[in-house]
């Protein structure tokens, strides 16, 4: 390519050096543009020549596509590098709307001439008037000039889906500051839902050798998912963001109720996702940004609208992401959720476009950007920076979900501020809120959970002693002083260095969960670098909703797994090293390759396919301490007798609720098994009569037979010889034995066989066995005719 000093030997015309016979998408830099006219438009590539003074397109091409031109007033002479004459311009085109990275727009002419390399030409005058930063490695514009925020960027239109300014609905300003006002656009949501243009960031789709995308199920909808269906692909037709397509590829494409009622598309990537080859771009960490925001007085917070949608699938693989529905073939032209490397490939967008500033004001995680600055003014400068070069790259802003121009944030688990980064108080919320125990049973299962850190705690028997002492039967349970100063130190200690550490995302997680009948509970650890000992990074538990406790045990196992990994989103989505799940429950190993989910599970099946990770079982009594966080709020939700929903005095049906109050009464001075099923209550002693006549004998029990008081026992309670002495009470019943006729069906009338009428006739046949050994034979086979 030519400097522009070089034009200062030619003079009386233009100099062009876009005429060397070379193909531009090998050696020069090209950008994608749009160009419209009335009534038509087409896209192409546009090299940008500093050594050309003027903008050229090339002949051939505007044929090919009816550009109107026109002739110029006096023909325009033409020069080589060298100096040497080339046919003279005599036409150019009539003004052409060219829109470049998909959101600089304005008017411009272009002269015509034979360019056989190039359709377009971006020269000299173009780059003065708009003075683009351009990223030469990547083929992409960084930033423009002040005056092309008013001019050409504020009257920019998607590439394909266009949105006209009637239509176009207004930035949603709420909350944000007047100072970005200007800038309304970059908060738009129609703009952040029309189709993006390609660039460099594109999500590509490489499958492992050998391997194709396999063919999904198609499934059934009912009526109210057909019209549902229907206005998904009408509105995502319209926007451009999927096309008919005719792939041997196809996802299964279902419908999942979220909680308001209406339903959400999802689509199975699962198989897809198992033979895409992993694009391993990593993922910031929050205590790298320790140092960076030394000196930050003011925070601000943008959360990315429509993220993945912003992305465009690379061109040629469009065909992988298919799916089917029974309204036809559909393939995606943007990124859609639920692809293995959609992080990596955003992650790695929004860190380009943002290159300049990162680490200096601004830390960039996925679809959340953190901007900081040590004055107000200097902070106001530094936000309007991001949020043009966001809306430069076609990338748009939540208002709704941003904080600005604050003294703390919370960022990523973390609680940041001018006095630096600190543990967010949720990371640790469902230690802090432990209610203080209330029987033998509930300190034995808090000690439990103590147990497993107390080589990170100096002097943790003496610290807990009070606590232990509790756990004696062979003293009076009593909360003392002692033991309540135990408690919270022991709570603080579990909430504090040295045992919690910060998430490394470069490194191994542990996801450790498990859910009760009330609630679930889960921890996530990493292996330490200095001890080499596994610590908690984070604890989190949650008291099932009425119908979540309807679960059955899978599901509010499977849920607990859903709810930690939504909990710990920032760090493990994307994580460099696949985590690891510890469950209690075997038959999730399998979940993520089941063929056949619920619409709950496939719901859930569409968000675990963001993450990397193995379901491993550990045996229940392997894994008590989320076993003890999903069991803190027993106390409150048993204590809840059931509402009663006849009329008083009204009695249909064998209850529970005394016994089971009678057996629990029992159990604060009998602390339960470790082989009592955790759904089931453990029935000491003194108390296994009752429950028997409560099941057998009592007024509305109905004396059932052994089948019948078993099946009644089993649904609440269990001990040891549970069936046996079952058996022996029913078989004891003086009632039963009184009154119950025997099942068995009554004796037939005896008949003798007739006498045979010849010999052979009828042959009996028998064993005679038990016989001392002779010859090795210790059997006698008879044989008889009956008719002798």
């Amino acid at each position: 390519m030519s400097s522009k000093s070089q034009s200062s030997s030619v003079s009386g015309g233009l100099l062009v050096s876009a005429t060397t016979p070379v193909s531009p998408s090998r050696s020069c830099t090209t950008l994608s543009v749009h160009l419209r006219w009335t009534g038509s438009s087409a896209s192409c590539s546009a090299l940008i020549d500093s050594g050309a003074e003027g903008c050229f397109m090339d002949e051939t091409w505007a044929r090919e596509h009816d550009i109107p031109l026109r002739q110029l007033r006096e023909p325009t002479a033409l020069f080589a590098l060298d100096g040497s004459p080339l046919p003279r311009i005599q036409r150019e085109t009539l003004p052409l709307t060219l829109t470049v990275s998909g959101n600089h727009s304005e008017t411009i002419s272009f002269l015509i001439f034979r360019s056989p390399f190039t359709p377009v030409v971006l020269g000299h005058p173009w780059l003065v008037c708009h003075n683009p930063s351009i990223n030469w490695s990547s083929n992409s514009i960084l930033s423009w000039n002040v005056s092309c925020h008013v001019k050409c960027l504020m009257s920019a239109i998607p590439p394909v889906s266009s949105v006209s300014s009637s239509q176009e609905e207004p930035g949603d300003l709420t909350g944000v500051p007047e100072e970005y006002h200007d800038l309304r656009t970059v908060f738009s949501r129609s703009r952040a839902t029309s189709l993006p243009p390609h660039r460099s960031y594109d999500c590509s789709i490489d499958l492992l050798p050998g391997t194709t995308p396999p063919r999904g199920r198609l499934y059934s909808l009912s009526a109210p998912e057909r019209k549902a269906l229907e206005d998904y692909l009408s509105v995502a037709l319209a926007a451009g963001t999927i096309v008919p397509s005719s792939s041997p590829a196809g996802a299964g494409f279902f419908f999942v109720k979220k909680k308001d009622g209406s339903l959400r598309p999802c689509i199975d990537y699962r198989g897809l996702n198992d033979i895409t080859v992993k694009n391993r771009y990593p993922l910031p960490l929050m205590s790298s940004a320790f140092e960076i925001l030394q000196g930050a007085r003011f925070f601000t917070k943008l959360d990315l609208r429509n993220a993945y949608h912003l992305v465009r699938i690379r061109e040629g693989d469009e065909w992988k992401t298919a799916f089917n529905t029974p309204l036809g073939h559909f393939e995606y032209r943007v990124l859609p959720f639920g692809l293995a490397n959609a992080p990596a490939v955003f992650q790695a967008l929004v860190n380009d476009v943002l290159r300049d500033m990162l680490n200096i004001f601004v830390f960039v995680y996925l679809d959340d950007i953190l901007i900081f600055s040590p004055s107000l003014q200097i902070h106001v400068q530094h936000v309007r920076r991001v949020l043009q070069r966001l809306l430069e790259n076609c990338l748009f802003v939540k208002a709704e979900k941003c904080t600005f121009h604050a003294s703390s944030v919370t960022f990523l688990g973390s609680v940041i501020s001018a006095e630096g980064i600190k543990m967010d108080p949720a990371k640790v919320q469902a230690v802090i809120d432990w209610p203080v125990p209330k029987s033998r049973v509930k300190v034995q299962r808090f000690l439990g959970f103590a147990n497993f850190y107390r080589r990170f705690i100096r002097n943790f028997g003496q610290v807990a002693a009070p606590l232990t002492a509790l756990t004696s039967v062979k003293t009076c349970f009593k909360w003392s002083v002692s033991a309540q100063g135990a408690f919270d130190l022991l709570k603080n200690r579990f909430t504090s260095a040295p045992i919690l550490v910060t998430p490394d995302v470069s490194r191994q997680f542990v996801v450790e969960v498990d859910a009760s009948e009330v609630g679930v509970g889960a921890i996530l650890s990493q292996r330490s670098l200095s001890d080499d000992k596994v610590h908690p990074c984070a604890y989190f538990s949650h008291r099932l909703s009425p119908s979540e406790r309807n679960y059955d045990v899978g599901n509010r196992e499977l849920l607990a797994i859903r709810l930690a990994l939504g909990e710990w989103r920032q760090w493990l989505e994307g994580a460099t090293v696949p985590f690891v799940v510890w469950t209690d429950h075997r038959n999730l190993e399998y979940i993520r390759s089941a063929k056949r989910l619920n619409a709950r599970q496939a719901r859930w099946a569409l968000f675990f396919a963001r993450f990397e990770f193995v379901i491993s079982y550990r045996p229940g009594s392997k894994n008590t301490k989320p076993d003890a966080l999903s069991r803190l709020f027993s106390s409150s939700v048993a204590s809840t007798d059931p509402e009663g929903i006849l009329p008083e005095g009204r009695v249909v049906g064998l209850t529970v609720w005394g016994i089971e109050r009678q057996v629990k009464q029992a159990l604060t001075h009998t602390p339960s098994p470790r082989a009592c099923p955790r759904n089931l209550l453990f029935v000491p002693v003194p108390t296994r009569l009752a429950v028997l006549q409560w099941a057998h004998s009592a007024k509305l029990a109905g004396h059932p037979g052994v089948r019948g008081t078993l099946a009644s026992i089993r649904q609440r309670f269990w001990w040891p010889t549970r069936e046996h002495d079952t058996r022996r009470f029913v078989a004891a019943c003086s009632v039963c034995a009184q009154t119950k006729s025997g099942n068995s069906p009554p004796a037939g009338r005896l008949r003798p066989l007739p006498i045979p009428s010849r010999p052979w006739s009828h042959i009996a046949l028998d064993f005679v066995t038990g016989l001392p050994s002779s010859a090795g034979k210790t059997v006698i086979l008879t044989v008889v005719d009956r008719f002798s």
